[in-house]
């Protein structure tokens, strides 16, 4: 079920990392990335599980949808010879227990509340997929601790995604999932409550359909550099990601040539490059 694995994760799961540079895929095969020994807080009596690489200033890594940590295990490296990277797996997802629901409002004030339960003064964050659309929505949140943002292939609205990727994920039920025993196989393993697979997956389904993830007006009012970066092969319809842009009231936009949603695994180390550079620009303040 190789197909069904890459397009489930249009919002997004990215599964093996067997594409990376061959430098960095060394390197995170060292470290089991969303398996090593991280730690947990316990936010809305919810035990979310989160690890840490590095020093300097932090870095909120959140991954993309149906994933975990183990899905950024290709840019973590890089990322943590330069920020203190902080690695929370979502409610529901990886290591974490889950909520009630799940709305990209939601995971956004987990993530808050991560920030003020780890006394952080401030925070670089960066996310793919739906934990760059979470990214955007934090920076509107927070706007006191959140001072730059790396968001990559977001969408604002259900609408942005392509008209073929909107119509794959209505094929997803429950009964199609069953038939992925790998990813099945993986997250109840992973996951400290494996019997509410079935509540996670139709939790995702309605998040997925849910129109609005970032109303404009929130988008419009983030007062810090944001970058934009996706690939123009991604399946989020690019005009939607032009809108957001022009939304952004200092925001930058990268297109990254010939790659689609996979860039995290496939291009790895040119999507840190890019990421540590914008965020290491003392011009953008």
């Amino acid at each position: 079920m190789r197909v069904f694995i890459c397009f489930a994760s249009l919002i997004l799961l990215l599964n093996s990392c067997n594409q990376k540079p061959q430098r960095i895929k060394q390197e995170a095969n060292i470290i089991k990335y969303g398996s090593n020994n991280g730690k947990y807080i316990t936010i809305n009596d919810t035990k979310i599980y989160y690890e840490e690489y590095g020093q300097g200033m932090p870095l909120l890594l959140l991954h993309q949808g149906l994933g975990s940590i183990e899905n950024l295990a290709g840019i973590i490296p890089e990322l943590s010879k330069h920020f203190r990277v902080i690695a929370p797996d979502a409610p529901g997802h990886g290591r974490s227990e889950h909520a009630d629901s799940l709305s990209g409002v939601l995971m956004a004030e987990y993530c808050s509340q991560l920030i003020d339960g780890l006394q952080l003064d401030s925070a670089y964050v960066m996310g793919w997929s739906s934990g760059g659309n979470t990214a955007l929505l934090l920076a509107a949140n927070r706007p006191d601790k959140v001072k730059k943002v790396v968001s990559g292939a977001s969408n604002s609205r259900a609408s942005g995604l392509t008209q073929e990727a909107r119509d794959m994920l209505k094929q997803y039920t429950v009964e199609a999932v069953k038939e992925d025993k790998d990813w099945l196989e993986n997250y109840q393993q992973m996951n400290p409550q494996p019997e509410k697979w079935i509540k996670f997956w139709e939790d995702n389904q309605k998040m997925w359909e849910r129109e609005i993830k970032i109303p404009d007006d929130k988008i419009a009012g983030i007062n810090v550099p944001v970058l934009l970066i996706r690939g123009d092969k991604d399946m989020i319809r690019l005009d939607h990601t032009i809108s957001i842009y022009q939304m952004l009231r200092h925001g930058q936009l990268c297109i990254y040539p010939n790659v689609g949603h996979e860039m995290p695994e496939e291009k790895g180390e040119m999507l840190c490059k890019i990421a540590i550079e914008f965020l290491q620009d003392k011009n953008l303040q």
